[in-house]
């Protein structure tokens, strides 16, 4: 079982997820914030600036002053009344000469600046640089003397410091939402933990994955078809045995059943028309057991799962231990009855009836030769080994079974094994329709009779069974070939397994490329099949 360390939950996975994106996200905002907020405060700074600079070089009187070399020192207290008015860290005022007339200290006024006096182009020169004050956003404007020409130069700056307490400032107010967005952020991580926890069941990812692989190889791996259909009526769930079974390839998640199984039997037990346990289902060439059952979890209705069996092979075990058993039960009526015939003709003998001793044992003969008959006109000894079965235990039961005199059908003429599976279905078929106390409640005829007709015609092997029986009612004409449907009478357990016969039967025929028809007889009673299967070219050459 996957561990449920903290550090592996899904709850800690959705913390730690949550709370990464939203502390990234704090930082990368406090980090562009700060960049734009010193750019923005660098542009205001100079801004602020340009216009006290441009202000005082545009005075008169400053320009005539400058001009004069300001005898009184006139400039020193306008610059520093200007300084502070306008918030500046300095105000400075130089003449042509690069003389300082005014300054914060007034230990330079009177001193000469070390560079040039680049106001003279008459330009206003900007910048933002490091001074002995500190960073500062400096402007230099010309000081314009009466006829607009550029007599010294106005250097103006702003300290940029504020921006750092501006941050400071902003940057408590940001880490307080972002505080507060890191606790929103781990009470939402928790409530989407619990109820994403709720909808898995209190699984944990790696166990989901475990459950997943588990089901995956338990589905595939087993010798059984599993469907399984959600509320909407769509496939969720499917292996490969069920695609085997069914014969519908392209059974798969996300369709539904009309869309990919075709009209029939199939179709209408696995959507739920047809309802029952162990639904027998005969498909193309196999026999199958279904079963719908629904699904709840959690006391809600989840679907249905479906389960499918092959039972071919054993309904073919089951169909050769019945002829095995008709065999043995043909076998014992006939020893029983041989035993008797042999008592009575000892009997005859020794009360010394002669002749009637020689007219019942040519009796005796007439009958045994009933087999060698049979045999004589079957070239397959397994399908005149089940008829000859048939006839005896019909016998037992009040019905005569005939194989018609001009029957006849070479060995080898077709495949025996389904030869057996469709004559052996067919009279039981018609044994069972003649047989009194079948429990239908229908009047059946004095004499029953079923007739075998066999014979190969050309390139074509024709089967006829025919009996004398009520028939089949005109209502149950068209599907007394479906599978799962039958005239029979009976319990419910029973019936889930009857209508298979003639379903088999036609399935063989089909794939065979034959024919299956019902008619009713010349006489105008009963029911008549009849059964062409081609002769495969190799054979009938």
């Amino acid at each position: 079982m996957p561990s449920r360390r903290w550090g592996r939950t899904l709850a800690a996975r959705i913390l730690v997820a949550v709370l990464g994106i939203v502390t990234l996200t704090v930082v990368i905002g406090s980090v562009l914030f700060g960049s734009l907020a010193s750019r923005d405060n660098d542009a205001l700074a100079v801004a602020r600036a340009r216009s006290v600079a441009v202000a005082v070089g545009d005075v008169p009187e400053v320009a005539a002053e400058v001009v004069s070399h300001d005898p009184g020192q006139v400039l020193a207290t306008t610059g520093e009344r200007i300084r502070r008015a306008s918030g500046a860290a300095y105000v400075v005022i130089i003449g042509a000469d690069g003389t300082r007339y005014s300054h914060p200290n007034p230990a330079l006024v009177g001193v000469r600046i070390e560079e040039t006096v680049v106001a003279l182009d008459g330009q206003i020169h900007t910048g933002v640089d490091n001074g002995s004050l500190g960073r500062s956003a400096n402007v230099r404007a010309p000081i314009l003397d009466a006829a607009g020409h550029p007599v010294g130069e106005v250097s103006v700056g702003i300290l940029t410091t504020e921006v750092a307490t501006r941050f400071r400032s902003t940057a408590l107010t940001i880490a307080a939402y972002a505080l507060a967005a890191l606790g929103l952020a781990f009470a939402a991580s928790l409530l989407l933990a619990r109820a994403i926890k709720r909808i898995t069941f209190g699984l944990e990812p790696a166990e989901i994955v475990g459950l997943v692989q588990e089901r995956e190889a338990t589905l595939h791996g087993i010798r059984e078809g599993v469907v399984a259909i959600g509320d909407d009526g769509r496939v969720s769930l499917v292996n490969d045995e069920a695609r085997r079974i069914t014969g519908v390839p392209n059974l798969a998640t996300g369709v539904t059943l009309s869309e990919v199984v075709p009209a029939g039997r199939l179709r209408d037990v696995v959507d739920g028309t047809v309802t029952g346990q162990d639904l027998a289902v005969v498909t193309d060439g196999q026999i199958v057991v279904v079963n719908r059952m629904p699904v709840s979890v959690a006391g809600r209705s989840a679907g249905w799962v479906i389960t499918i069996r092959d039972r071919t092979e054993l309904e073919g075990l089951i169909g050769q231990l019945r002829e095995l058993e008709s065999l043995t039960a043909a076998l014992r009526a006939q020893q029983h009855e041989f035993s008797n015939r042999l008592h009575a003709v000892a009997v005859l003998l020794e009360l010394g009836e002669m002749d009637e001793a020689m007219s019942f044992v040519e009796r005796i003969r007439s009958e045994e030769s009933l087999a060698a008959d049979v045999r004589s006109q079957l070239g397959s000894p397994a399908l005149a080994a089940l008829l000859l079965a048939k006839m005896t235990l019909a016998g037992e039961r009040g019905v005569r079974v005939e194989l018609a005199p001009d029957s006849w059908l070479p060995r080898d003429a077709t495949d025996d094994y389904d030869v057996v599976t469709i004559v052996g279905n067919l009279v039981d078929n018609a044994i069972d329709a003649v047989s009194p106390g079948d429990g239908s409640g229908t009047t059946h005829p004095a004499r029953r009779d079923v007739l075998v007709d066999i014979r190969a015609v050309a390139d074509e092997v024709r089967i006829s069974v025919r009996d004398n029986g009520p028939g089949v009612p005109e209502t149950d004409r068209e599907r007394i070939f479906e599978d799962g449907f039958s005239t029979k009478p009976g319990p419910r357990a029973a019936a889930s397994r009857r209508g298979v016969g003639l379903a088999l039967v036609r399935r063989i025929v089909s794939r065979h490329g034959g024919t299956i028809a019902l008619s009713r007889p010349e006489s105008g009673t009963g029911a008549r099949f009849d059964v062409v299967l081609p002769v495969p070219a190799t054979v009938s050459a």
